[in-house]
């Protein structure tokens, strides 16, 4: 089992356990394992075994889960004018983290500009056939024009997945959550919109987590709400 607990993150580990625990196959419990590695993962199950033996499988996926937990990290993440910050990271740094992805992107915020670092570095990861990208983003953001529109962005990264606020009892949504989950591990939550402003001139503060259960609470919370106030664009 040491190859399959290298193969997979804590994350994956503890939701495929959650799953099996609540009855699903071992195939659809498996499904939460990014596709590049889902394969493998299912053939070191089998081959171990471990289809027909669910609560040794379950108590193999929490010792990975156990193994790879690490203590919670928070560090700041600034913008200031003339990058005055004295300690922390810079929001500028941000298309580094991503750009270091090797699973996955989730990420929001309200404004998407095409001068954001964010525009290419996205794009980048977007086109690793091993790696996911998901985005959400305000609907309303692009009418002054400044903005680049949640169809353009789809166009820019695709194939990511992007989602654009709808209407809820009637009345527009608006996106101001500003956040990066990135590889289901690392959150940054922030002040900054995707913009060059926002990442070299303005004073912006966030903080960059090291938690993969935050990570996913974030993105399981707002797959929850996909189908109440976002829509695909």
């Amino acid at each position: 089992m040491t190859r399959l607990g290298a193969l997979l993150t804590g994350t994956e580990a503890r939701l495929a356990a959650q799953a099996l625990g609540e009855g699903e196959s071992v195939s659809s419990a498996f499904g939460i394992v990014e596709a590049g590695r889902r394969a493998e993962a299912l053939e070191l199950v089998a081959a171990a075994g471990l289809r027909a033996r669910r609560d040794v499988l379950i108590t193999v996926l929490r010792g990975i889960e156990g193994a790879r937990f690490r203590a919670t990290r928070v560090d700041t993440l600034w913008t200031m004018p003339a990058h005055l910050a004295g300690s922390g990271g810079l929001t500028s740094s941000l298309v580094e983290l991503v750009d270091r992805a090797r699973e996955s992107i989730v990420c929001s915020t309200f404004n998407f500009q095409r001068t954001s670092g964010m525009w290419v570095a996205l794009r980048q990861v977007a086109l690793r056939p091993e790696t996911s990208v998901r985005i959400y983003l305000d609907s309303a953001a692009a009418a002054g024009g400044r903005a680049a529109s949640p169809e353009d962005v789809a166009v820019q990264l695709a194939p990511a997945v992007v989602l654009a606020t709808g209407t809820f009892d009637g009345k527009p949504v608006r996106n101001h959550a500003k956040f990066v989950s990135i590889d289901h591990r690392w959150v940054v939550i922030t002040s900054a919109n995707f913009s060059w402003s926002a990442e070299y001139g303005n004073v912006e503060l966030g903080v960059v987590i090291d938690d993969p259960n935050l990570a996913d609470r974030i993105e399981r919370e707002m797959r929850d709400a996909e189908d109440i106030v976002y829509k695909h664009a």
